[in-house]
């Protein structure tokens, strides 16, 4: 589980260094580049429930790593435009090529701002939502507004819940860490339901099928 193996590989770090790792891995790929940042998070929010490191500190790391990762990725986005995101697909293929470019561009489309941010809480739109958005010429304090939303709700909310499931896991399952750890990525899981829900609407498969009862119902 690749949780577990970035939880190992962090327990061993000073505390220090891993509130700078979850502040650059997130920040870079709210820039437009393909990096666990979500994955990351979730095991320094595990490795805080267990005490290594303070929960706080977790939750401001990554918070500023997705606020100023998106603002740098909005002013990259803004000076290179088309050009670079269609250089980013080239280079990404699998993560940002023509589809996922296609899907993401409809979704601001069709939302605005609210895209960035439900966007921190889909990981299409995590990596694209400021290159996009600066691609695009989203305002910026409209941008700033959604993206500091967005990345203080899903830093926060994800960490805290984390360390208050972990902890009351490692209290009532002392014997048993694996359940104690399944129970608290489930727990991290169901914290962001009902915003991958939300967010989930700005599928284009979902946005086409709500439109065709519209249009449908212009035609009669």
């Amino acid at each position: 589980m690749a949780v577990v193996d970035v939880q190992h590989w962090l327990t061993a770090l000073p505390p220090g260094v891993v509130y700078l790792i979850v502040a650059a891995v997130i920040g870079v790929e709210s820039m437009g580049v393909p990096l666990p940042g979500e994955i990351v998070l979730v095991s320094s929010a595990l490795l805080a429930a267990a005490g290594v490191v303070e929960p706080e500190w977790v939750a401001t790391a990554a918070a500023a790593g997705a606020i100023i990762g998106d603002s740098v990725g909005y002013a990259v986005g803004r000076r290179g435009g088309r050009p670079l995101l269609a250089r980013l697909g080239r280079r990404f293929p699998r993560h940002l090529g023509p589809a996922q470019l296609a899907r993401a561009e409809q979704s601001f489309a069709r939302h605005g701002v609210w895209a960035v941010f439900f966007g921190r809480f889909v990981a299409l739109l995590r990596i694209l939502a400021g290159p996009l958005a600066g691609a695009l010429h989203v305002p910026y304090r409209r941008f700033l507004v959604a993206n500091a939303a967005g990345g203080l709700v899903w830093a926060f909310g994800t960490t805290y819940l984390l360390f208050t499931v972990g902890r009351a896991a490692e209290h009532w399952l002392k014997d048993i860490s694996w359940a104690g750890l399944v129970i608290a990525i489930l727990a991290g899981l169901g914290s962001t339901w009902w915003l991958r829900r939300r967010a989930h609407r700005l599928d284009p498969a979902e946005a086409a099928d709500e439109a065709e009862p519209v249009r449908a119902g212009s035609e009669r």
